[in-house]
């Protein structure tokens, strides 16, 4: 069984594409891997018999041989970004030359680019929205636009920032994501200066909620209550001081806003298991 940083991406081809609902878009199977980004909506998809909805920002997964369709109206066109791959193999690709084949003919192709058995590659879904995740959106959308533009070494970098991406998706995916806009927001503010002292008040009214609700809701998204989070970004914060910078262990805790070197040692060592002078010397993996 395969684990999916085991991967060997190579993109073959990236394109432009316009659906608008003509025959070639009728029920059919590709011999490769294939990624669909719409940029507008609404259409419809459909991928082993079962339909499924195309808003803005859908992203389509397709295995090799997958039968599919697209379901779009000639009055009103979708723009996708295309990039069609292989995963498997990198020394005798197939994308480079893909083939599809359309239904009521035999779907039966005679090259197909390999697959693995691999679980967490499995788990990659066939429909996803990446309208809440707005850095997978625009780094796809710099992948596919860099194969055309790329004059130099673009198979290198495309299989790279390919690999990338697939294991970026994959975290995404397995790991819980804030969505509500408003502690997105917030969230990226206390990430942008966590040294900043402010009160727990100061974030809710920063997210326009009432106490019991922001705290309630700020739990839900991200696991943590709001002093919690804020500690964790502090900490993080301190960890990369020490090992990124020349300043003493005093000037950091009074960058990170501490009184007194004391109460910064105190809840370093609680929550890195040791002193920030031993750790500045040996490390420990980042919480």
């Amino acid at each position: 069984m395969k684990k999916l940083n085991e991967i060997t991406p190579h993109v073959g081809d990236s394109m432009y594409y316009l659906y608008d609902g003509s025959s070639n878009e009728k029920l059919r199977i590709c011999s490769v891997y294939a990624f669909h980004l719409f940029t507008d909506g609404p259409g419809e998809m459909e991928i082993d018999g079962k339909k499924y909805p195309i808003n803005n920002r859908t992203l389509i997964f397709l295995r090799p041989e997958q039968p599919h369709a697209f379901h779009i109206s000639s009055d009103h066109p979708l723009s996708s970004y295309n990039l069609y791959c292989d995963l498997w193999n990198q020394s005798d690709p197939v994308s480079a030359n893909r083939t599809f084949i359309y239904a009521p003919e035999p779907f039966e192709l005679n090259t197909v680019a390999p697959s693995m058995a691999c679980d967490e590659l499995d788990t990659l879904p066939c429909v996803f929205s990446l309208q809440p995740y707005p850095e997978l959106y625009d780094s796809f959308l710099m992948l596919a636009k860099l194969y055309n533009d790329t004059q130099f070494y673009r198979t290198e970098m495309m299989n790279s920032l390919l690999y990338a991406w697939i294991l970026n998706w994959y975290n995404t995916i397995h790991t819980h994501q804030p969505t509500d806009y408003r502690i997105v927001r917030l969230l990226t503010h206390l990430n942008a200066h966590p040294e900043k002292r402010e009160s727990v008040e100061t974030w809710w009214e920063f997210c326009g909620l009432k106490r019991t609700y922001f705290h309630a809701l700020f739990l839900r998204e991200t696991g943590l209550t709001p002093k919690a989070y804020h500690h964790k970004l502090l900490m993080r914060r301190a960890s990369h001081l020490l090992l990124e910078s020349e300043l003493s262990v005093t000037a950091i805790a009074e960058k990170l806003g501490y009184a007194s070197i004391h109460p910064f040692t105190r809840h370093f060592s609680a929550f890195y298991g040791t002193s920030p002078k031993h750790y500045r010397m040996q490390p420990q993996s980042e919480k």
